[in-house]
C-alpha cells in the first residue's frame, strides 16, 4: 500500500507504474490512497498502519535500496525473539573506506531481546553513535556476521529500515501522538520505537542489507523532534 501525498498522484510517474506492475506480475496487489492534507509524517506512518493487515509491517524509506536476504533476516529475527521491533540500519557506501573504529562500539544481546527503558541524555542513548557513515558494514565484516548466522545488538533507534510486530506497535499507541505536534516535525519514528522497545524490546540485526542511497532529507525543518517534545518532563 502507498500513502500518497504528493500534489500530483504518485501511480502516474513511470518509475512507480513500472515498480508496480513487477510487483503485481510477481502476484503482489498494490494499493495508492490519497492522505491529504499533509499533517506530518507521524500522521503518515498512522495512516499506513492503520490499513496495515499483515502481522509485520516493515517501515522503510523510499531512499534506502535492501539486499534480497534483508526482509527474511528481519522476519526470522523478530520471530525468534518474539520481540517488539527488529531492523537493519542503512549504509552509506560512499564512506566504505572510510574506517572509523573508535565508532564501532557495540552491545550484543546475551540471551532473549529484552524491554528496556531508553532516553535521550543516558548512556543507552550512545549507542546511536554505530550508527553513521559505514560503521555497520565494517563491523559486519569484522565479525563475520552472515545473513544466515546474524547477529543481534542492542539500540538507542533506527532509523530507515525497521521490521515492527503490527500488534505490539499499535499496543503501544503506534504514531497516534501526531495529534500532538505541529506538522512540520522529525522524530516520530524515534518516539514510536522507545515505546516500542520499552514494552517489547527491540534490536539491530548485523549484517545489515539496507543501503541509503544517501539523498538529501525530504524533511528539512527539524526544529520539532516529536521525542524530545512528547518526553519533556518525564
Amino acid at each position: 500500500m502507498v500513502s500518497d501525498q504528493s500534489d500530483e498522484a504518485v501511480e502516474k510517474q513511470p518509475g512507480v507504474a513500472a515498480v508496480t506492475r513487477v510487483l503485481e506480475h510477481h502476484g503482489n496487489k498494490v494499493t495508492f490512497i490519497r492522505n491529504l492534507p499533509r499533517l506530518g509524517m507521524a500522521q503518515q506512518r498512522q495512516c499506513l498502519l492503520d490499513k496495515a493487515s499483515g502481522e509485520y509491517v516493515l517501515f522503510l524509506d523510499d531512499d534506502v535500496l535492501l539486499e534480497s536476504w534483508s526482509l527474511k533476516t528481519m522476519v526470522d529475527v523478530i520471530k525468534e525473539e518474539k520481540c517488539g521491533m527488529a531492523g537493519m540500519f542503512v549504509i552509506g557506501l560512499s564512506y566504505k573506506d572510510d574506517v572509523r573504529p573508535h565508532h564501532q562500539k557495540v552491545e550484543f544481546w546475551d540471551g532473549p531481546v529484552k524491554p528496556e527503558t531508553i532516553r535521550p541524555g543516558t548512556k543507552e542513548w550512545q549507542r546511536a553513535s554505530l550508527h553513521s557513515a559505514a560503521n555497520v558494514l565494517h563491523l559486519s565484516e569484522r565479525l563475520n556476521a552472515t545473513p544466515d548466522n546474524p547477529l543481534k545488538y542492542k539500540v538507542a533507534w533506527i532509523g530507515a529500515c525497521k521490521l515492527y510486530n503490527t500488534k505490539k506497535l499499535r499496543e503501544v499507541g503506534g504514531f497516534n501522538f501526531w495529534r500532538e505536534l505541529p506538522p512540520e516535525h522529525s522524530g516520530e519514528d524515534v518516539m514510536a520505537q522507545l515505546k516500542v522497545i520499552e514494552k517489547s524490546g527491540g534490536c539491530g540485526i548485523l549484517p545489515s542489507g539496507a543501503y541509503h542511497q544517501e539523498f538529501e532529507t525530504k524533511v528539512p525543518n527539524r526544529e520539532v523532534d516529536a521525542f524530545k517534545v512528547l518526553l519533556e518532563g518525564e
